[in-house]
């Protein structure tokens, strides 16, 4: 007799006979089957076991088509190997994205942390999801929202304490208790996932509601889509099983809530009014006193304006050790682009970085693997968006201080 496994029952094995190997067993991942044609795959993006779960799950639920947690960019990222190059960098720098590209480095460098001990890179899981199904000639399909739209959303929704905090947290030295967690524990109980989601809301409720609620219902509706053309084997996250269950469950969302969800808000039309009001306020009392003939309070509105520019300016250039060159760069550029809301301190002082200590290629291909905070101010690319990033705040702030100053004064 066997028993269910396939093996033999315990004394029916005759002396010296081999037992039957017993079948594969299923790798550490939860999976939820929704229906017959929708299985959710739940998986951690640095861990071993989720890259040998997509494959299992492939091959014995044999779907027709297989849905990843991807959008294009990171897609083509992860497939084609991209690094960052100099031309990269330089576009991050044009575009204003040195902030966004940073936020998105620290979060993945906690990644790095758990993959090194599991001797996985993140995203390994869904790079295995899409050759194993292209092996079996299967439909992949793509069905994240763009990162930098859920970074650029994520970020107008945190209110200033949760951008403090968060980069706080991000450069703080202490240890989170989380870093203690095992992978495989995080795999198998799914109330310590929610735990750490619901500390997520509430550490930063806007970035929470962006990262977690929004993305599981956007899941959800690009998943929901797929249901009625074969079986459908979804490679999520294991933190978005239960919200994506949910939304499936109920109504999911339709093509034009995915369309609001797709969409980075506009920013408030007061704080344009701010942005533009600000400069053209200081230019306005200065050409008065131009008019007027008050070369004193004229020298000493110029001299508040440049000094506090210049020099907080500068200091935040100096806090991310940039070039000293760099650095004086900052302090000239920030009392000019003060006045002009279309330019930035930082895209300056982070080119003349990039001169100064240009980046080789080994350290455009390093950067991508930081896992330590420290290792971004050692990093040549990592400094470039370091002092770009951080001029420009201390830009923002010197205008704003030295603009209360005259009106105190």
């Amino acid at each position: 007799m066997s028993d269910d496994n396939g093996e033999k029952a315990t004394g029916d094995t005759d002396e010296g006979a081999e037992l039957a190997p017993s079948p594969p067993s299923i790798p550490k991942s939860p999976f939820r089957n929704v229906d017959e044609n929708l299985r959710l795959l739940g998986t951690a993006h640095v861990s071993k076991d989720s890259v040998a779960a997509v494959k299992y799950h492939i091959e014995h639920f044999k779907p027709d088509i297989v849905a990843v947690e991807l959008c294009e960019s990171r897609y083509s990222a992860l497939m084609e190997n991209r690094r960052l190059d100099q031309e990269g960098l330089r576009k991050v720098i044009k575009e204003g994205k040195a902030p966004l590209v940073l936020i998105q480095s620290l979060l993945s460098a906690e990644q790095r942390k758990m993959g090194l001990d599991e001797g996985e890179q993140p995203g390994a899981e869904l790079v295995a999801a899409v050759k194993t199904a292209q092996e079996h000639n299967l439909k992949v399909e793509l069905v994240d929202r763009d990162i930098q739209v859920t970074l650029r959303r994520a970020w107008k929704r945190m209110r200033l304490k949760e951008k403090v905090g968060l980069i706080w947290g991000l450069l703080g030295e202490e240890e989170d208790d989380a870093e203690d967690i095992e992978l495989s524990e995080l795999l198998e109980n799914s109330d310590l996932l929610s735990q750490l989601l619901d500390e997520l809301r509430q550490f930063a409720p806007g970035a929470g509601e962006v990262l977690v609620d929004e993305r599981d219902a956007f899941l959800s509706g690009k998943i929901a889509a797929l249901r009625g053309n074969g079986k459908v084997l979804a490679v999520v996250g294991a933190g978005h099983l239960n919200g994506i269950e949910d939304h499936l469950s109920k109504t999911a969302p339709d093509e034009e809530k995915l369309r609001e969800l797709s969409t980075v808000p506009k920013p408030n039309p007061l704080w344009k009014v701010v942005t533009w009001g600000l400069p053209i306020a200081i230019m306005a009392l200065a050409g008065y006193f131009i008019y007027t003939g008050d070369k004193e309070a004229l020298l000493h509105t110029f001299t508040v304006w440049t000094a506090f520019n210049a020099g907080v300016a500068a200091f935040f250039c100096l806090l991310a050790r940039g070039h000293p060159l760099a650095i004086i760069t900052a302090a000239l550029a920030s009392p000019i682009t003060s006045l002009n809301p279309t330019l930035a301190a930082g895209w300056f002082a982070g080119y003349v970085q990039m001169r100064m200590a240009e980046p080789t290629a080994q350290d455009l291909q390093d950067f991508m693997k930081l896992d330590e905070m420290n290792l971004f101010w050692k990093n040549k690319a990592g400094k470039v968006l370091l002092v770009t990033a951080l001029t420009n705040v201390g830009s923002m702030l010197g205008a704003w201080i030295a603009a209360a100053g005259l009106i105190a004064i």
